[in-house]
């Protein structure tokens, strides 16, 4: 019975180091990868909720007498250009953020163009929907703001546990994880923008 009892306790002990080493590590980064996934899909619930309070946005002027029509058409085409970049949370490449990142600029640009163009409109700045919707447009910049943040930490977090050893090197014989993308600000953000009020 005592010689039956070693080879199955060594067998034990090989599965355990086995799994301590490979089935540990790969259910971390599975967890890890998850984690940025929800996070991304955050980010994502979060641009979808500015999309549909522009929407709104965009009804509410339209009903504002002599609205410049060209500024209304560049928000309703950007929010569509916006709306049409899908991206896949498990295969997130550093060109598809860069693609959707161009396109949410291409908004968040339209939609400031929109609300400088309001002020010159003094019946439209005081409506009441207006206002309400501008409150909450800001609020959702911000919001998007701390998706896009949590995001980062997530894939931080996932792409360190891939780099370090010995994952590096478990993780790489499994062949099933690749580093994710991170959001990165847009070339020339770190300067102010400048901010023209000309309405001759």
């Amino acid at each position: 019975m005592k010689k039956l009892l070693i080879p199955i306790l060594a067998i034990a002990g090989i599965i355990a180091v086995l799994y301590f080493f490979f089935g540990g590590r790969y259910n971390s980064a599975i967890t890890l990868q998850e984690d940025a996934k929800t996070a991304w899909s955050n980010v994502e619930s979060a641009y979808q909720r500015r999309s549909d309070l522009i929407g709104n946005l965009v009804k509410t002027v339209q009903g504002a007498a002599d609205f410049e029509r060209n500024t209304l058409k560049e928000v309703i085409d950007a929010r569509s250009k916006a709306t049409s970049i899908n991206i896949d949370p498990t295969n997130i490449t550093p060109d598809q953020m860069a693609q959707f990142q161009q396109a949410q600029s291409g908004l968040s640009s339209a939609l400031s163009r929109l609300l400088v163009t309001v002020e010159r409109y003094p019946d439209l700045k005081s409506n009441q929907n207006f206002l309400n919707l501008q409150t909450q447009l800001e609020g959702t910049e911000n919001r998007i703001n701390v998706e896009r943040n949590r995001y980062n930490e997530a894939v931080g977090t996932f792409n360190k546990y891939l780099k370090v050893f010995p994952n590096n090197i478990i993780l790489s014989i499994m062949g099933s994880f690749e580093e994710m993308a991170r959001f990165n600000a847009e070339q020339g953000a770190e300067k102010a923008p400048d901010v023209d009020f000309d309405f001759k």
